[in-house]
């Protein structure tokens, strides 16, 4: 499990959240939330005002909770079946 000190680390060398959590391989809100002490959905979260001069990146950050999922939805063994496939149909009405 990551430290504070190495997300705060890693922030100060210039990564954002996303690149610091990947450091120590945890999720950035996780990272968001050692660096700040803040939930990373922002419910119960001091106003900006209260927040200046902490590690809180600008605007919203619920983004960080909830990344979006990689669902890849090719594979290129089966789009090369299909063009194979498709080629020897078309090979076939064109007799």
């Amino acid at each position: 499990m990551a430290t504070r000190g190495q997300v705060v680390e890693l922030l100060d060398l210039g990564h954002g959240y996303e690149t610091a959590a990947g450091g120590p391989d945890i999720p950035a809100g996780l990272a968001l939330t050692l660096a700040t002490g803040l939930p990373a959905h922002g419910s119960d979260a001091p106003t900006r005002q209260v927040l200046a001069g902490e590690r809180v990146p600008p605007g919203s950050f619920p983004h960080l909770v909830d990344p979006p999922a990689f669902n890849p939805t090719r594979k290129a063994h089966l789009m090369a079946w299909v063009r194979e496939r498709a080629a020897r149909d078309l090979q076939k009405q064109a007799r």
